[in-house]
């Protein structure tokens, strides 16, 4: 497969449980040249080593916090790898309000923002389902963004998870500025088989109106396809992360076809 726009990546939870050498093979596959990777598929020897003799370019490190020194050795191998960023989940709250979480993790993070700046990465946090809350504390937009300026991080934003949001164009804005990259997926309404998530084009979001306005507003890092769920699995992971890219490029193409691969 060719032609695939050079923003784009699929994260690699499409295919969780792969070796790197199978991930490997999704990627040729599917003609990408961007990488979203989790932070355990560092500790293969084999990730870097695909990464540098294949010329990926690794945007984002998916990072769950439970601590600075975690977060310390996710920064050394994501550096390792040329990673561009690592995004997080912050940990749960537990028994403390979201004001007293909050906190307490601008206060872990903040040992690793040397770390991370002298190594050349963008620390971030993306928005993510109240049904996460054991292990993060930013559920909406808003809240994503007013954590992220409180702890000086960036931000990933994942499309699936605001686009019902009030004043949804609003708090793009404010969050374009840190934005390190925007993870796409579907919805189709009144789909209830968590995650629920489907090929762009095939449910309700209004995707290209969100693409077409961070790119009007000069966005210019990564849009990364997170196709996870029942509705994916029926039409099998490479086939859906196919038509994604295919559906992803036809559409940067329309909105800035000087820019497409």
């Amino acid at each position: 497969m060719s032609g695939i726009d050079e923003r784009l990546s699929v994260h690699d939870v499409t295919f969780l449980g792969a070796t790197v050498d199978e991930l490997c093979a999704h990627w040729q596959a599917l003609g990408v040249r961007r990488l979203s990777v989790i932070d355990t598929e560092m500790t293969d020897g084999r990730m870097m080593e695909v990464v540098s003799a294949q010329g990926y370019s690794v945007n984002t490190v998916y990072h769950l916090f439970t601590s600075t020194e975690g977060l310390r050795r996710v920064i050394d191998d994501a550096a390792a790898v040329g990673a561009r960023s690592v995004y997080m989940l912050t940990g749960g709250r537990g028994v403390l309000s979201w004001e007293d979480a909050a906190d307490r993790f601008c206060a872990a993070v903040l040992p690793c923002l040397d770390d991370a700046r002298a190594a050349g990465i963008d620390l971030a946090i993306e928005n993510a389902s109240g049904l996460y809350a054991d292990i993060h504390i930013a559920h909406t937009l808003a809240d994503t963004v007013e954590l992220a300026e409180r702890a000086g991080l960036g931000i990933c934003i994942d499309l699936f998870h605001c686009w019902t949001e009030a004043h949804l164009t609003a708090l793009i804005d404010r969050a374009l500025p840190r934005t390190v990259a925007i993870q796409v997926s579907d919805y189709v309404l009144g789909d209830r088989a968590l995650p629920a998530r489907a090929v762009p084009g095939d449910g309700a979001i209004p995707i290209e109106s969100v693409v077409a306005h961070t790119l009007d507003r000069g966005y210019a890092r990564g849009f990364d396809l997170e196709l996870i769920g029942p509705r994916i699995d029926r039409e099998g992971r490479r086939e859906a992360a196919h038509r994604a890219c295919e559906v992803m490029t036809a559409m940067l193409s329309r909105l800035d076809p000087t820019e497409c691969a």
